[in-house]
């Protein structure tokens, strides 16, 4: 636990912690995995929105109790291992950096996707290699960097919503109505991954006055923003493309400007959609590695990983073989696996999140029963009707993380934070 003297201040009210939680939230996802839902849900796009936003509140809220419990950095990395048991915890870890190292991968390739569609790749690999760079020198986004792209993804989803939703619709194409409830299941784990970074929220615990009765209340208000502008979105783009158009789209929101009748402003939401993807690149590229690097001070992976640059002062081996791992993964996948495989594995995370957060106390602030139980079945029942690639690529790397924990566990356990 943090001691007084290193404590952080509780500096944040409510308005300030619903600004972190959708500027969390409300970034590169949105551009990136509308298209692959579609092509699942089809015209059931907005009830899977529905389930996934059901499902990261749950996950939210179940992190945010425990988040007031452990107020230390880590997260389910933390609250697995002890309510659980180091294993449980160690596993939570693995399949954050194995699931975000995906994710970024998908906003690689969604900067691919709107930059230069026909060399997407190429250009994900490029941008990678650029942000490792930038983070291996120790810069970071400021806070009011982070502002000022939240600022502009919400005016870019703007111009897309009144455009879409008062522009021409006759290029509107649909698919042919199979869809069932597997294909709306699937839908939501791969809209789960626009969610993602509701967890913000939940990490505030000792930074937010009066933690118990602001995070839950912060949490609700910035998931409903965020599932209000994603709706629009969906409307806009369904009202436009169809969801034929939609679920073939490589740059789905640049190509509903275009479709409406404004092809001029095309450009606009190319930039927007790799400006935001790019930021969102550079904070999930510093979270992994930052949790690598946790991990291996903590005897859970490479001692290698555990060090610090001299100058820099970042973990700049972690930061190199994240950046590797990232780059392989957007030269390999395509977006929709790339997307399937992380929110599978982060959908674990959070079932980790929940079922630790089941075994909370009144006395710790135990969140409505309902709450974990709802978000541990969602976790697993939604993770399992991702695409079926996806899925048995998450499991293989978390039976690789189980055995690796077997063959290098730790004579002694890790200290708790």
């Amino acid at each position: 636990m943090a001691t007084h003297g290193d404590a952080l201040q509780r500096r944040l009210g409510l308005t300030d912690s619903v600004i972190v939680g959708l500027g969390s939230m409300v970034g590169a996802g949105i551009f990136a995995a509308l298209a692959p839902a579609a092509a699942a849900a089809g015209s059931w796009l907005l009830l899977a929105l529905a389930v996934a936003a059901l499902l990261a509140y749950c996950n939210a809220t179940s992190s945010a109790r425990l988040a007031a419990r452990y107020p230390v950095s880590g997260g389910t990395y933390v609250y697995g291992r002890e309510r659980l048991g180091a294993f449980w915890g160690y596993l939570a870890g693995w399949g954050f950096v194995a699931g975000k190292t995906a994710s970024c991968a998908a906003m690689a390739l969604t900067v691919g996707g709107y930059a230069w569609p026909e060399q997407s790749r190429a250009v994900a690999v490029a941008a990678v290699v650029a942000i490792t760079a930038i983070n291996y020198t120790g810069v970071q986004k400021s806070a009011l960097a982070t502002r000022v792209i939240v600022t502009m993804v919400l005016a870019v989803l703007a111009l897309v919503v009144g455009v879409g939703l008062f522009g021409t619709h006759s290029a509107a194409t649909t698919l042919p109505d199979r869809i069932g409830p597997r294909g709306v299941l699937e839908a939501a784990g791969l809209l789960f991954f626009a969610f993602a970074g509701y967890a913000r929220i939940a990490t505030l615990g000792e930074e937010v006055r009066d933690p118990q009765r602001t995070i839950p209340r912060a949490i609700i208000i910035a998931l409903g923003l965020a599932l209000a502008v994603y709706a629009l979105v969906a409307v806009a783009a369904l009202a436009t493309l169809g969801s034929a158009g939609l679920a073939h789209a490589t740059d789905p929101l640049a190509q509903v400007v275009s479709n409406a009748g404004a092809p001029g402003l095309a450009p606009v939401i190319r930039v927007g959609a790799v400006l935001a993807a790019a930021g969102s690149l550079l904070a999930l590229i510093l979270g992994v590695s930052r949790t690598a690097l946790a991990m291996a001070r903590d005897r859970y992976l490479p001692g290698a990983l555990a060090a610090v640059h001299p100058r820099f002062g970042v973990p700049h081996r972690a930061e190199l073989a994240v950046g590797a791992l990232v780059a392989v993964v957007a030269a390999t996948f395509d977006l929709r696996a790339a997307i399937g495989f992380s929110s599978f594995t982060v959908l674990v995370y959070y079932l980790i999140a929940n079922v630790s957060a089941a075994t909370l106390t009144e006395a710790e602030n135990r969140p409505p029963r309902w709450v974990p139980a709802v978000g541990a079945a969602g976790c697993v029942i939604v993770g399992l009707s991702l695409p079926i690639e996806s899925a048995l690529t998450g499991l293989a790397i978390l039976a690789a993380g189980a055995g690796w924990y077997a063959i290098h566990t730790p004579t002694t356990p890790p200290l708790t934070s």
